[in-house]
C-alpha cells in the first residue's frame, strides 16, 4: 500500500506539472487573440476585447478538471489496490498456513496415537506384575509364566518403538542407494517371514524377475517384509500369497497379492496413515498390530525415490505394489 501511494503521488505531481505547462501564458494569449481579432475585424460591439480572457479561463478550467479527474482515478485505484491486496494477502496467508496447520494436526494426532499404543502393553505389564506381587502363594511355575508374558509385552514395546524411530528417521537422500536386484530383495524378505507363513500353512508363490533398481537393499527388503507380514496376517489358512516383480513401461515393480478380505474403497486412501486400521473388513479377523507397518513401508520406499500403492476388492484380496525407476 505504501508503494502504491508513493507511486500515485509521483504520478499525480508529474501529471499536474505537465498539465500546467499546457496552459499558454496570459500575455501571449492576449496578444495573439488581439491580433487575430483585428485581422478578422471581430472587435465590433466589444466582442473581441474579452476573448483572450475567455480562452485563458477555458484552458485553466480544463486543466483543473483534468487534475481533479486524475486525483479521483488515483484515489479509486488505491482503494481497489487496498481491497484487492487485502483479499489476495488473506488468501495467500491461508494457503501458506494450511500445510503448517496440517503438520501440527498430524503431529498432535501422532503423539496421541503413539501414547495410546504404548499405554496398552505398559498397562498389561503393570497389572500382571501387581497381581503377582500380591499373591503370597506364587509358585515357581507361575513366576516363569509371568516372566514369559512380560517378555512378550516387552517385545511388542520394542517392535513399536523401533517402528516409531524409523518413522522419525532420516528423510530421502540420506540413505545410501546402489544397484539392487529385486529378486535378491524378494529372497531376503521371504527368508524373514517364511516361519510365519508355515505356521498358518500359507504358501508364497515367488515369481520376481531379476530386475535391477537403484535402492538400498536392506531397507527395501524391510518394506517388502512389511507387505508380506501384512498379507500373512490377513490371509486365510491354506491360502497362497503371490509375490511377483518385473518391468512395466519405464519402471520396475514388486507386488504382493493376498487372498484376504480386501480393503474397502474409503479405507484405501488412508491405509498408509500412521496407526490407521480399517474398521470392518480387515479388522474382523482381530489381527494383532499397532497400525504402523504400512506407513513404515511407505516411508522406506519413498526415502529411496520409489512409490507404493494398493489395489483391492472386498472379498477378493489386496495387491500392494512397490515401483522404482529403472536403474
Amino acid at each position: 500500500m505504501g508503494m502504491s501511494l508513493g507511486f500515485s503521488i509521483v504520478l499525480y505531481n508529474a501529471s499536474a506539472h505537465e498539465l500546467k505547462r499546457q496552459v499558454p501564458p496570459t500575455i501571449i494569449t492576449r496578444d495573439y487573440q488581439f491580433r487575430e481579432s483585428q485581422d478578422l475585424g471581430s472587435t465590433r460591439n466589444g466582442e473581441g476585447n474579452d476573448a483572450p480572457q475567455r480562452i485563458d479561463e477555458f484552458f485553466r478550467k480544463r486543466t483543473e478538471e483534468a487534475r481533479r479527474t486524475l486525483l479521483g482515478r488515483l484515489a479509486l485505484l488505491n482503494a481497489l489496490t487496498l481491497v484487492g491486496g487485502a483479499a489476495l494477502s488473506c488468501y495467500l496467508a491461508r494457503r501458506t498456513l494450511q500445510p503448517i496447520e496440517r503438520n501440527m494436526e498430524a503431529q498432535s494426532q501422532f503423539v496421541s496415537d503413539a501414547s495410546h499404543e504404548l499405554r496398552t502393553p505398559l498397562t498389561t505389564l503393570q497389572t500382571s506384575n501387581e497381581v503377582a506381587l500380591r499373591n503370597p502363594k506364587l509358585s515357581l511355575a507361575d513366576s516363569k509364566e509371568l516372566i514369559v508374558q512380560n517378555i512378550e509385552e516387552v517385545a511388542k514395546l520394542q517392535s513399536l518403538t523401533d517402528g516409531l524411530l524409523t518413522l522419525a528417521g532420516p528423510e530421502r537422500g540420506q540413505i545410501v542407494r546402489q544397484r539392487v536386484s529385486l529378486q535378491d530383495v524378494a529372497g531376503d524378505a521371504m527368508n524373514r517371514v517364511i516361519s510365519l507363513a508355515q505356521d498358518r500353512a500359507i504358501t508364497i508363490d515367488d515369481k520376481v524377475k531379476p530386475q535391477v533398481v537403484l535402492a538400498n537393499r536392506q531397507t527395501l527388503a524391510q518394506a517388502v517384509v512389511v507387505l508380506l507380514d501384512n498379507a500373512i496376517k490377513y490371509s486365510p489358512k491354506d491360502s497362497t500369497i503371490f509375490l511377483s516383480g518385473g518391468q512395466r513401461t519405464k519402471r520396475a515393480y514388486i507386488s504382493v497379492r493376498d487372498q484376504g478380505p480386501g480393503i474397502r474403497p474409503h479405507d484405501q486412501s488412508r491405509i498408509f496413515d500412521r496407526f490407521y486400521r480399517a474398521d470392518q473388513s480387515r479388522s474382523t479377523q482381530h489381527v494383532l498390530g499397532h497400525g504402523i507397518g504400512l506407513s513404515l513401508a511407505k516411508k522406506l520406499v519413498e526415502q529411496q525415490g520409489g512409490e507404493i500403492h494398493v489395489t483391492s476388492t472386498v472379498g477378493k484380496g489386496s495387491t500392494f505394489t512397490i515401483s522404482f525407476p529403472l536403474a
